[in-house]
């Protein structure tokens, strides 16, 4: 299958030539063919400025910017309250727990890290530009472990009304932890073909279209980590 042309991308990094390296890259690569985005600045506030100038499809920003080391995910934050449609990659250095579940959380539809591959990066950008979450299993088991640990499951609109019924809280929780259609009729006592519709429903009132969204639908409402209260986070063992 071939790639599709001319993907516009944003690259947000902290300094001049960490953005050129990758843009160079990126430019030099065999496929797709990516409209590169060149920057005006390297803080949270002028990445914001230049994607909300240049609306790119896609952004790729690393967490750390030359305001702060977490001002990538403010900068993602940011772009979620403005309701800016371009669908953000997070370049994170490890694969760190916290931090993949923070880059989820702040609206990242994919997370990449710096020791994978540029043909991979590519493969990232696609893929996200196409509308689908990209990261490794290693990833989906963090968020979750993250959502089991919660244990309940309560959606909110903006003004803090609740979106789902109570049946639908309960199917969605399920389809969270992982349970297939047939696991959710059995435990609730349902029909298969009730359990789909419930879940048709749910997705539309959310505007998602994947089980996979749902998930970072669900943690994208949970509260944020603060970078100055995180305690030690261990490294993922290869």
């Amino acid at each position: 299958m071939g790639f599709p042309q001319g993907i516009k991308v944003f690259v947000g990094e902290s300094s001049r030539m960490s953005c050129q390296l990758i843009s160079e890259a990126l430019r030099r690569s065999r496929s797709p063919r990516f409209e590169i985005v060149v920057p005006r600045g390297f803080t949270s506030n002028e990445a914001l400025a230049d994607i909300e100038r240049t609306c790119p499809d896609v952004a790729v920003i690393s967490d750390a910017l030359k305001d702060g080391p977490a001002a990538g995910l403010s900068l993602l934050r940011a772009m979620h309250a403005s309701r800016i449609q371009t669908r953000a990659v997070v370049l994170l250095d490890h694969s760190e727990r916290e931090l993949v579940l923070e880059a989820f959380r702040s609206g990242a539809r994919g997370v990449f890290f710096r020791s994978e591959s540029l043909s991979e990066l590519c493969k990232c950008i696609h893929s996200v530009h196409k509308g689908q979450i990209w990261g490794s299993n290693q990833e989906m088991e963090y968020m979750l472990e993250e959502l089991a640990a919660s244990r309940r499951l309560r959606v909110v609109d903006a003004r803090g009304k609740q979106i789902l019924s109570k049946r639908e809280e309960e199917v969605a929780a399920l389809v969270t932890d992982g349970f297939t259609n047939r696991e959710v009729a059995d435990r609730l006592h349902l029909s298969e073909s009730t359990v789909k519709n419930y879940i048709f429903k749910i997705f539309e009132k959310l505007g998602i279209s994947t089980r996979v969204e749902l998930v970072l639908y669900i943690l994208g409402q949970s509260q944020p980590v603060n970078p100055q209260q995180r305690t030690h986070i261990s490294q993922r063992q290869s």
